[in-house]
């Protein structure tokens, strides 16, 4: 009989206890900025029915949904039912006798479908944080994973533009406290909507974005040639090149589009809603400030942090206001962040006028850069802090009373499995990074004392029972 040769699924990962421990310094660094700013938890299945996904993320979008085989085909007529169904998904149709769910491909279309579930008992403006795996039918590459998790942060029930103020500060502050330089770049869907009135019609928003959105990944001239395939035509593909070449600091750039869409009203609407974006300081200022300085930092400051960046489009449909994407400056990755305002999302479950906007932390290539730019603290690593070794019945079981004791202040500790010799007990503390061992002999034990050792520097003190109690590991 052969034995089976163990393997993951292509775009997903184990794992271990070194990288679950720095995934959980990235968790626990957004979830406390997340909390600071008044969010709540939210959880969601893995699962959603397929029609509740569907159609939300454009057509690339839908193709990259992982769909969930209906259980019960052991059924002879279930077989034949799903062998027609899967002749028409064939053909480019989905049909509920094959599959009627799927894996979440991201953590705003179920939240939306959860407000719509449960509006009648929420407070709003609701604020929700959610950190959950999400999957996607991707060609797994460099940052790509068909399985990973994202940590969102959205508002609904509210129109103000201050929320997008105080998320735009929620990563500012988050990429802060990580150690990685970034660029918050932002844009707004009503100027790529005037872009589009502009380039025959509001039916031509969604090929425009999406070309657009491929700009970094294909370059000007592929984006040119894919519009062309779209239906646009030369001077309106002229009037978009136009756009994207738009250069200049944030205020130039405002000033160039005010004359580009004098005449646009849902153009300037854009403009306004940026501009009062970056009226706002995003960072913490000492009340030491003189009005002068504080008026100062309130003008540099966002247009420091923030850089309007009018390729940035971000092609999912249901995006109706200002958009966001967050990019390492010093590592080579893709963004690592990214959302928006989205106007009427609940709409499409039949509850409408709950208006939102959010974003999202790409923990996978957060993490993917931390890693090559060495950000991760030397205390991350920290597991167990100290090591007692096993000498005996007598020895071990005075030694596992401390243990607790130990335990109890909340320090990570443990007693070796078995009785072992010193050099197997000191080689299983060095391997796992322990730093202190505790060794409880014989003597030790008639005396009421301990022998402490700190790896890190070899020294070693006796200590009693007391004093080892109260010993800051």
């Amino acid at each position: 009989m052969s034995s089976l040769k163990p393997s993951l699924p292509q775009g997903t990962r184990d794992f271990g206890p070194a990288t679950v421990r720095k995934r959980s310094y990235i968790f626990n660094t957004i979830r406390t900025v997340f909390e600071r700013y008044g969010f709540q938890p939210l959880e969601t299945p893995a699962m959603e029915q397929l029609e509740t996904l569907m159609g939300k993320y454009g057509d690339e979008g839908d193709k990259l949904i992982f769909k969930i085989l209906n259980n019960g085909l052991g059924d002879p007529k279930n077989i034949e039912k799903a062998r027609k169904a899967f002749e028409k998904v064939l053909d480019g149709k989905n049909d509920k006798d094959l599959t009627e769910r799927a894996l979440r491909y991201d953590l705003t279309i179920p939240f939306a479908r959860w407000v719509a579930m449960n509006h009648g008992q929420l407070t709003f403006p609701f604020k929700r944080f959610q950190m959950q795996p999400v999957w996607r039918a991707d060609k797994p590459q460099k940052g790509r994973y068909r399985e990973f998790y994202q940590c969102d942060a959205d508002v609904v029930g509210s129109q103000s533009l201050l929320n997008e103020v105080e998320l735009a500060a929620i990563y500012r502050q988050s990429f802060q406290l990580l150690g990685i330089p970034v660029e918050i770049r932002i844009n707004n869907r009503k100027i790529l909507a005037a872009l589009a009135e502009v380039c025959g019609g509001p039916e031509k928003m969604t090929d425009i974005t999406v070309a657009i959105d491929k700009l970094d990944k294909i370059g000007l001239e592929k984006v040119k040639e894919e519009l062309a395939q779209r239906g646009l035509l030369n001077d309106q593909i002229a009037a978009i090149e136009q756009y994207l070449n738009i250069a200049g600091d944030n205020q130039t750039k405002l000033e160039t589009l005010k004359t580009l869409f004098a005449n646009n009203e849902t153009g300037l609407k854009g403009i306004a809603e940026l501009e009062y974006l970056l009226k706002y300081p995003l960072e913490a200022h000492s009340s030491e400030l003189t009005a002068q300085n504080s008026q100062l930092e309130a003008q540099s400051s966002p247009l420091a942090a923030l850089n309007i960046d009018l390729t940035l489009a971000r092609g999912l449909n249901y995006y109706t206001g200002t958009i966001f994407e967050v990019k390492a400056t010093t590592a080579k990755m893709g963004s690592i962040g990214g959302g928006g305002r989205y106007d009427d999302l609940t709409g499409l479950f039949g509850v409408p006028n709950i208006p939102g906007v959010g974003i999202s932390f790409g923990v996978d290539r957060i993490y993917d850069v931390m890693e090559e730019l060495q950000l991760f603290p030397n205390d991350v690593h920290a597991g167990t802090k100290l090591l007692f070794f096993n000498l005996g019945d007598a020895e071990s079981r005075t030694a596992f009373g401390l243990l607790q004791q130990i335990r109890a202040k909340g320090i990570p500790a443990e007693l070796y499995h078995e009785h072992a010799k010193f050099d197997k007990q000191f080689k299983y503390a060095e391997k796992k990074g322990i730093r202190y061992v505790a060794i409880l002999g014989s003597e030790e034990l008639a005396s009421r004392q301990c022998k402490l050792k700190d790896l890190s520097n070899g020294q070693q003190t006796t200590y009693s029972f007391e004093e080892l109690l109260q010993f800051g590991f």
